[in-house]
């Protein structure tokens, strides 16, 4: 009878655990916003993160190598619709690449005379794809804004 009982209780867990793993079609994973963009589970756990915590809570932090001593780093916060991740959720979107080219620019881009760091595409005259700016009423070193841009460089415009 313990063998009967046994095996009707993982039949059982069986079928209820693979329902609980697939998102209903109203949860935060499975709804896209407004945009058309996809929600990804990061932007799900973001809000939720800072609906708990105040503006100035750090949810990321982007990491820049420098050529003498240890990185440097550019903090996300929740912020505000001004600043933050807050901002660049609502203003910009918000999903994964948005967060690798952020992660791309502060890691390896090049100062944009706006307080942050830009990508470039590889042509001339330069023009600039993506720029993030740093510098919040939260902190220094925190992100502002970022954004994608399709513009020349006006300083390396006259080179080519």
């Amino acid at each position: 009878m313990l063998h009967h009982t046994a095996v009707k209780a993982a039949l059982s867990a069986a079928v209820v655990i693979p329902a609980l793993l697939i998102p209903a079609a109203g949860s935060a994973y499975a709804a896209s916003p407004a945009s058309g963009q996809t929600v990804t589970a990061q932007a799900t756990s973001f809000d939720a993160k800072c609906r708990s915590h105040s503006r100035t809570y750090v949810l990321k932090k982007y990491y820049r190598e420098v050529p003498v001593g240890p990185p440097t780093f550019i903090t996300l916060r929740c912020g505000t619709s001004t600043w933050g991740w807050k901002h660049i959720k609502a203003g910009h979107g918000w999903n994964s690449t948005m967060d690798r080219k952020i992660s791309a620019a502060i890691g390896t881009g090049d100062p944009n005379g706006r307080g942050g760091y830009s990508t470039y595409a590889n042509q001339c005259p330069r023009v600039e794809k993506f720029r993030t700016i740093i510098g919040t009423p939260g902190g220094r070193n925190d992100l502002l804004t970022a954004y994608k841009v399709d513009q020349p460089a006006v300083a390396d415009a006259a080179r080519c």
